[in-house]
């Protein structure tokens, strides 16, 4: 029995590792929090977020650099099929609310799901930030650390570059931390 638990502890940490395209960023820092793989990247290493454009679920154009407006934005990736999304999505909301009067703003990318079924998550868990509607997942490929599913969320820096991400369930407290952080860095 132990050897069974064994293998089954290194089977989970290397398809935790096998979520991105390759390790962590030198100067990463890499840990485990609650269900989600967390990765801080410290500033010297950061990469530019790339320059999301696209529809909204409303129809309307939407753009994180419009968005973001030169301050802090948290970017998640999510599809309404996605049982642990569903999870998330409080977590997200209750941080959304808390950190947008500091200028932090929260979008969402929509993946694989039509439209009616991407408005009728966000109106059942009452997500009052908007989404990319991005059935085809084009968006997501344009991250240069890519999840193999959702839910995965990316914390982007006043400077427009991924200072964190993760992959998996993010709860609020660390959430909350890694935004806090990101707040706390000087502007460039």
């Amino acid at each position: 029995m132990p050897r069974l638990r064994a293998v089954a502890l290194a089977l989970a940490l290397v398809a935790a590792a096998g979520c991105t395209r390759g390790g962590a960023p030198d100067g990463a820092e890499r840990y485990v929090a609650g269900d989600a793989v967390v990765t801080y990247v410290s500033t010297g290493s950061r990469e530019p977020a790339p320059a999301l454009a696209g529809e909204g679920l409303d129809g309307r154009p939407l753009s994180l650099a419009e968005l973001r407006g030169g301050g802090v934005a948290v970017v998640n990736v999510w599809g309404a099929w996605c049982v642990p999304c569903r999870a998330e999505q409080p977590h997200l909301e209750r941080v959304w609310r808390d950190t947008r009067s500091r200028g932090v703003a929260f979008v969402g990318i929509d993946i694989r799901d039509d439209a009616v079924a991407a408005r009728r998550h966000v109106e059942r868990y009452g997500v009052t930030y908007p989404s990319f509607h991005d059935e085809p997942g084009r968006l997501l490929t344009l991250f240069e650390t890519v999840p193999k599913s959702p839910p995965a969320t990316y914390v982007v820096d006043r400077s427009g570059r991924v200072a964190a991400y993760a992959f998996g369930v993010l709860d609020e407290a660390p959430l909350r931390t890694l935004v806090d952080r990101v707040l706390a860095e000087r502007a460039p």
